[in-house]
């Protein structure tokens, strides 16, 4: 039987059933264990709840807009097999969203109120992107997966030391984010321009500390 091919109408109901997906974020229903399972809670003072908290909604944060990114290059994707690696790679990250909420629950704190705003922009640039074809949209996946993977590690410096259960989340995400990334470049990726992988970095710091707070 011939795969049925999707049409305009089908992309754009597909991504607004990802945006309530990820706008909903299933906190406690990951399609997978949560890295932390089995990992004991330590006592941490309020500076250090506060702050992991922080981080941790950052990260929770760049989840959301990794869906964004994500569904909006699968949105207008000329290759079928680039655009079910793309929805493949998305499906991965609900569990990191699932986990950092998590996680959140646990720190007695909240994801950013914002997050509409992150999965919004974040659409909006990927699916820009991916108009200019599959190897630049490829090529911003993999810069923005390098990128992220530099930004877990530094949290993992930045957590408070007996902050295991936070820890043993990013250290899967960061793993995962990093496959993605070489995925994207097996695929074919082309390398940005440095100007706009300036670009990016700004974009990304004005969010991270923006999300640190809200």
């Amino acid at each position: 039987m011939r795969e049925r091919t999707l049409t305009p109408l089908d992309r754009f109901l597909s991504g607004v059933n990802a945006a309530l997906r990820t706008m909903a974020a299933p906190a406690g229903r990951p399609a997978r264990a949560n890295p932390a399972d089995g990992v004991d809670e330590s006592r941490l003072s309020d500076v250090q709840r506060a702050h992991a908290a922080g981080l941790m909604r950052v990260n929770h944060a760049g989840e959301i807009a990794a869906q964004g990114l994500y569904q909006g290059h699968a949105a207008v994707a000329r290759n079928t097999e680039i655009e079910e690696q793309m929805r493949q790679a998305a499906d991965e990250e609900l569990d990191h969203l699932a986990w950092c909420e998590q996680r959140l629950n646990e720190l007695d704190a909240s994801p950013s109120r914002l997050s509409p705003i992150w999965y919004t922009g974040a659409f909006v640039i990927g699916a820009a992107s991916g108009v200019l074809g599959d190897r630049w949209s490829l090529g911003f996946i993999a810069e923005t997966e390098e990128q992220v993977c530099a930004h877990l590690t530094s949290h993992l410096d930045g957590l408070p030391d007996d902050d295991a259960r936070s820890r043993a989340i990013v250290e899967t995400m960061r793993d995962e984010e990093q496959q993605h990334g070489e995925n994207a470049v097996e695929a074919g990726a082309a390398r940005l321009p440095a100007p706009v992988q300036r670009l990016m970095r700004l974009t990304a710091k004005l969010m991270t500390t923006t999300a640190y707070r809200v």
